[in-house]
């Protein structure tokens, strides 16, 4: 019989739960929310209920959430020049984001990359606050606007940016604060109504709810974005198109899960430790990214010298442990860390992420340390050698 699978992969996409699980299949038979007739009314409350829920994980008001298809639209809907307060417009100039971000806040959305600064990071990967402050007090607002993106958490490091002072420096310069919170909502507290953020941006399958959807959350609705999908006015008229009601109604579940699942954190924060203490114990070499730095309960982000992470990660799977080299979004590629490259650590041939979650166990933690003590010893092995294990590449005359 084969061993059980570990899976320490939240950060891509944490396992559907329970609670989503039946909330999607209840919706399944449901009608059309924009019906006015009973069965439309009804399923019409299905997505208010979870409207209120997902609002109530960042302390937002229901009537200030919009769902889309999940975190990459939202981005791209959040990402624009073209904004609108009541009936007029409002124009946004420019577009600041940290080096370090996710690609679909790296890549400017609708902006060309020409109206694209991208903001460094230090070390330990928190955005250089003086360089962002510089570039604002230089934003010239006779054009329009400053927009500010920026992750709440990295999803390779798991680094807690210092959101509050970042809102201060947007506040005084005028601008709009769009944060990308998919990664910790759920993991850290996330208080809209205190002026986190001018905008979150959410999804669904990094809280355990259903993929396929995510959620622009504001913290006041007078000003919005152009839409990027206009159609039939659904969402206020934010997001046209009929709602994928089945996964709304997970997402809504997978919140309250989260919200409730905010005082496990300790809790995982503790198996994130031993994680790394197994780490530092069979790779005695090694770099935990961001290390020295506030960073989420369920995130480690490390090296091991002179291993490609590509390497690894298989090696990782044949033993049964899935896991990662960093973000999940490249369609399956492995490559460079540009999160690693901005915070000053080259291009490091190791870097893999570990990143779990309430439900994981000591077993899949166990299964762990089995896995990475066969890699690091072929590791070892591998250094030990004169020609660095090449010799072992070697092939005779014809071979293939």
């Amino acid at each position: 019989m084969a061993a059980p699978r570990a899976y320490l992969d939240y950060n891509a996409s944490a396992p559907l739960i329970a609670e989503a699980r039946s909330a999607m299949v209840a919706a399944l038979d449901a009608a059309n929310p924009s019906s006015v007739h009973s069965e439309g009314r009804a399923a019409r409350r299905l997505i208010e209920d979870a409207r209120r829920d997902v609002a109530r994980l960042v302390n937002a008001r229901p009537e200030h959430v919009v769902f889309t298809s999940g975190a990459t639209e939202a981005a791209s809907t959040m990402l624009t020049a073209d904004w609108q307060m009541g009936r007029g417009s409002v124009r946004i100039s420019h577009l600041y984001v940290s080096a370090a971000d996710h690609p679909c806040i790296l890549n400017g959305g609708r902006f060309s990359a020409a109206q694209v600064t991208r903001i460094g990071v230090d070390r330990d990967g928190i955005a250089d606050l003086e360089a962002l402050t510089t570039a604002l007090s230089a934003h010239d607002k006779a054009a329009g606007l400053p927009l500010v993106a920026i992750h709440a958490a990295n999803n390779e490091t798991g680094v807690i940016q210092p959101i509050g002072r970042i809102a201060e420096i947007v506040k005084e310069a005028g601008g709009v604060l769009v944060v990308d919170a998919v990664q910790a909502a759920g993991r850290i507290p996330i208080d809209m109504s205190a002026g986190y953020a001018d905008y979150l941006i959410l999804s669904s399958h990094k809280i355990g709810g259903p993929k396929g959807v995510g959620a622009i959350v504001a913290r006041a609705d007078l000003m919005m974005p152009k839409p990027l999908i206009n159609g039939g006015g659904q969402e206020k008229g934010h997001r046209a198109g009929t709602e994928n009601l089945p996964g709304i109604a997970g997402f809504g579940a997978a919140a309250r899960a989260a919200l409730a699942g905010l005082e496990d954190m300790e809790a995982v924060a503790r198996r994130r430790d031993k994680v790394e203490a197994i780490v530092r114990e069979l790779v005695p070499d090694t770099e935990i990214f961001g290390a020295a730095a506030p960073r989420l309960a369920n995130t480690t982000f490390f090296a091991i010298p002179g291993v490609k992470a590509e390497t690894a990660q298989i090696a990782f799977d044949l033993a049964s442990v899935a896991l990662s080299a960093g973000s999940a979004c490249s369609s399956g590629k492995v490559g460079p860390s540009h999160v690693l490259k901005a915070m000053g650590h080259g291009e490091s041939l190791g870097a893999l992420r570990v990143s779990i979650g309430r439900a994981t166990g000591a077993e899949e933690i166990e299964a762990f340390r089995a896995a990475l003590a066969g890699i690091a010893a072929r590791g070892l092995e591998k250094k030990r050698l004169p020609d660095g294990g090449k010799a072992s590449d070697k092939r005779s005359p014809g071979g293939s």
